[in-house]
């Protein structure tokens, strides 16, 4: 085994992973309107179901922003430099770091993170005996918190974030900020490549939200089969659609479970009444302009440096410098 590969997965700091899903499920059904965050999607069935997605036909993000990485991997390493330590935020399969890292001169190290510590722990495992020289380091949190990175054995020369897959839209443009501020700490004097969806025809965003497999449908629906599982609820799952639309107003897609009767759920023992067409929303996926993205990031402390996008604008590839001054 080489001695540089380090496969370790660290629980999150706080609260196990089922106790702060019952204390958010039950915030949202007490709330007005009910929202829950979409990073509890993400249990095991929810990563399978989500890696299904991103094959379908109508799913343009993956494949789209793969052709970017495909065609200017190298000139994205050339802006990141020899040596790097790449932090990746909400890692997932690991496929398009995959081309990152072929790209990349000498990288010292990769620090996947992500709320799902078993599939995590099973990606990592796979992309280090695929890169059996480079300092693997995966770790279980939830990276719209705060968290410590583990050491590193050989000292970088910067340390670089990769966010693809414009998870940054699941958030509203002031937690956004908050977000990228907080990475720009982590990554002073570093940078992020982050991947960014765009604006575009309603019927695209429609149909990728939409499919007529009912992938993105079970995926939804699967919040309320962890609920069942974990929380001892007892949701009845064809007592709820899915519905996601465009909202151009907000520029984002919403999605929601839509009650299609008059019902009861109970949760241990607090029953919650959901009326006919009432909701729980539990996505937003914010769509940007480029400019717009970029004046966000400089908000957050950025500066923006080069964007790459495919030849119909659907998507993008920010390349952001992190100051080394960053509060």
């Amino acid at each position: 085994m080489n001695p540089r590969l380090s496969l370790i997965a660290r629980p999150a700091p706080e609260e196990n992973p089922t106790s702060e899903f019952a204390t958010a499920f039950q915030l949202a059904l007490t709330s007005e309107p009910r929202r829950i965050s979409p990073k509890f999607f993400y249990d095991a069935a929810g990563c399978e179901l989500f890696d299904q997605i991103c094959a379908l036909p109508e799913y343009y993000p993956t494949r789209t922003e793969l052709g970017i990485l495909q065609r200017h991997a190298h000139e994205m390493a050339a802006r990141i430099g020899p040596g790097a330590d790449v932090i990746e935020f909400g890692a997932g399969v690991m496929t398009k770091i995959r081309l990152l890292l072929h790209a990349l001169a000498e990288p010292v190290r990769y620090v996947p993170v992500d709320i799902a510590a078993e599939h995590l722990q099973a990606q990592a495992n796979l992309l280090a005996a695929d890169f059996p020289g480079l300092e693997v380091q995966p770790l279980a949190a939830d990276f719209t918190q705060g968290f410590a990175l583990p050491e590193a054995t050989m000292k970088p020369r910067a340390r670089i974030g990769f966010f693809p897959g414009s998870s940054i839209g699941n958030f509203a443009p002031d937690d956004a900020r908050r977000f990228l501020r907080a990475a720009a700490r982590t990554l002073r004097g570093g940078g992020m490549l982050i991947g960014v969806d765009l604006v575009k025809e309603p019927a695209v965003l429609h149909a990728a939200y939409n499919d007529r497999q009912g992938v993105t449908a079970a995926f939804n629906k699967n919040l309320l089969v962890r609920a069942n599982r974990e929380l001892a609820a007892d949701f009845d799952l064809e007592g709820f659609d899915h519905y996601a639309f465009y909202n151009p107003v907000a520029s984002r897609i919403e999605m929601h479970l839509v009650s299609n009767r008059p019902q009861q759920v109970t949760i241990e023992t607090e029953i919650f009444e959901f009326a006919p067409g009432q909701t729980l929303h539990t996505e937003n996926s914010y769509k940007y302009s480029l400019s717009g993205f970029e004046k966000l990031a400089r908000q957050a402390g950025f500066e923006p440096k080069q964007v790459w996008c495919d030849e119909q604008e659907w998507f993008s590839v920010h390349w952001l410098a992190a100051p080394k001054d960053a509060d």
